[in-house]
């Protein structure tokens, strides 16, 4: 008797829910928002991190709550996403925030630093680490929330006309790179160029630039930079692993339902995650394509990233001496990634380079 009852009540609570749910749905307004990013529509993988956000915030909230994705350039251009949140020309963005370095160096954080930290680092120190505090409150200032958005993993470090043996092979060299990279290797005398994803392979093509870095295989091909610039560098020092972000304006996210802004989070964190899945499932594949087309695979000298090792952390010491916002997130993030890399020595590192040694073994 008792377990009928229990499993008719049960029924019942259930039934209740069922229609509980199209009335809650019911209760909260449709809302349509448009979402700006940096990236092109062929980028896939960057790009399509956007399209999963979309997706499932509209599956959470029964349809009701709409996201339009804009890629680069249908709106504003792609290195102009984060002022278009700000100035409310639209809800939403996606873009990488070092872009934004110019404003202000300590942007570069909520993306990737030279030396810096790994994707799986990065993603603890926001979640675990206080990374989210420290970026929320800095990037309040600029009304807009800030999320999770992605992550490359470690990227490559670019493609070259001509082989870089040195930090003397740097001097005058015209390369599109991000961020803080830029000034780094401006200080060993390489000329940055701030340049879209879309507008790279054009630069590279007509010699405007001499080098350009953009992410790794499976993106690199789509650009086709190999067609223009045959030698093919690792690692992407600056890039360790560089986190993208989806940006709303602060007023905006208030507005939302309490739901819708559940809903919001939800879907960026599965976006955060998938993009980095579906790079460590494509690079593999796609570097085995340029190889068989002919790039030529280097690796940075040590003498290379020795000196750019050198001038990152005086760079980076100088501007957190001008710089309070840079200095309040860089002490912490300094600990944190110490303390990560002493973990990593003992564990994930050494089990890699064993496995790495072993399948060349074989």
């Amino acid at each position: 008797m008792q377990r009928r009852s229990f499993i008719t009540k049960a029924a019942v609570g259930a039934s209740a829910g069922v229609i509980a749910a199209p009335s809650i749905a019911q209760a909260n307004p449709t809302i349509n928002w448009r979402l700006a990013s940096s990236f092109p529509k062929t980028l896939d993988t960057i790009f399509g991190a956007s399209d999963t956000l979309t997706r499932r915030v509209s599956q959470l909230t029964g349809g009701k709550f709409n996201i339009r994705t804009f890629a680069a350039g249908e709106i504003v251009p792609g290195l102009q996403v984060m002022d278009a949140v700000q100035a409310g020309t639209v809800e939403m963005g996606h873009s990488a925030s070092y872009y934004y370095f110019g404003k202000d160096a300590t942007f570069a954080f909520d993306c990737a630093v030279p030396f810096g930290l790994t994707s799986r680092q990065h993603t603890a120190w926001y979640e675990q680490g206080g990374g989210r505090e420290l970026m929320r409150d800095f990037f309040r200032g600029y009304g807009i929330v800030n999320f999770l958005g992605g992550n490359s993993g470690t990227q490559m470090g670019g493609w070259f006309r001509k082989e870089i043996k040195s930090v003397a092979d740097l001097k005058g060299t015209k390369m599109r790179v991000g961020g803080f990279a830029g000034k780094v290797l401006e200080r060993l005398g390489l000329v940055p160029q701030q340049l879209a994803g879309g507008d790279i392979y054009p630069a590279l093509e007509k010699g405007t630039i001499d080098a350009a870095e953009w992410v790794g295989p499976y993106d690199d091909e789509k650009l086709g930079l190999y067609k223009v610039a045959p030698f093919y560098y690792a690692p992407g020092w600056w890039e360790a692993g560089a986190s993208f972000s989806f940006y709303v304006g602060i007023k905006e996210w208030e507005k939302l339902p309490k739901a819708y802004q559940a809903a919001l989070e939800v879907a960026t964190y599965e976006a955060h995650v998938v993009m980095q899945a579906e790079y460590d499932a494509k690079n593999p594949a796609a570097l085995a394509r340029l190889l068989k087309n002919g790039v030529k695979l280097r690796t940075f000298s040590r003498d290379i990233l020795n000196g750019c090792h050198k001038a990152a952390m005086e760079v980076m010491k100088e501007e957190a001496a001008k710089n309070a916002k840079f200095a309040k997130v860089y002490g912490p993030w300094q600990r944190f990634r110490q303390d990560q890399n002493m973990w990593a020595s003992v564990s994930e590192a050494t089990m890699q380079q064993y496995l790495i040694s072993a399948g060349r073994a074989k």
